[in-house]
């Protein structure tokens, strides 16, 4: 039922675009190496303007929506300095004393938090399912589906760009990178169904999709 759906007011989508629109200026006249600032902000750059074009066929819930620019904010910062190299994980190795910068791994477990939401609210409004088990396997199981397309990119760029593809990378000499980049997806997908189902069911109206109530 998409007139339930709850999404912000054209006010605060408007400045919610703002937020990233100066979060990818800034951080592209700042980058390290802006080829890799460009490679990892792609998926901003192509989704900010889709979101825009959509907003009157398909808007999306206040709750997606906020997620989106937080992911945003993280892809952009990492981009501007290279996930292995940002102050911000460095910080963290410091004080936990660990090998190396982990914001990889943080920005790992939000590309299964953010999208975890987007495809549950695709598939409760543009399929006949209802909220429940079946919404959630399928979620977390689109969400490791693109965590193993990101890797195949990573592939594909070590393949092409050989060293030069490194501060892209960020393996940080971890032989097991891909294999924790795709388990901290999983991991982040699983916890934001947890954490946001019910909220997100009472933003998409009672309906929870196609007609119906919610039954989980």
């Amino acid at each position: 039922m998409e007139n339930a759906v709850r999404g912000p007011g054209r006010a605060e989508g408007w400045l919610l675009a703002g937020v990233v629109v100066v979060a990818l200026v800034t951080t592209g006249v700042l980058a390290k190496s802006v080829g890799t600032w460009a490679l990892e902000v792609v998926w901003v750059l192509a989704g900010l303007p889709l979101v825009i074009a959509l907003r009157k066929r398909f808007p999306l819930t206040r709750l997606l929506c906020w997620l989106l620019v937080v992911h945003a904010l993280v892809l952009c910062y990492g981009g501007q300095h290279t996930y292995a190299e940002t102050p911000l994980g460095e910080w963290v190795q410091q004080w936990l004393g660990t090998r190396r910068n982990n914001y990889d791994r943080f920005a790992h477990v939000v590309q299964g938090f953010v999208p975890a939401v987007a495809v549950r609210e695709v598939l409760l409004r543009r399929t006949p399912l209802r909220p429940g088990g079946w919404v959630a396997f399928l979620s977390v199981c689109v969400c490791l589906a693109i965590s193993a397309c990101f890797e195949f990119v990573e592939w594909f760029s070590a393949v092409v760009l050989g060293s030069g593809a490194d501060d892209f990378l960020g393996t940080q000499g971890d032989q097991w990178d891909t294999q924790w980049d795709m388990f901290l997806c999983l991991c982040g997908a699983v916890i934001s169904l947890l954490v946001w189902r019910r909220i997100h069911d009472r933003q998409l109206g009672t309906a929870g999709g196609r007609g119906g109530t919610t039954t989980a």
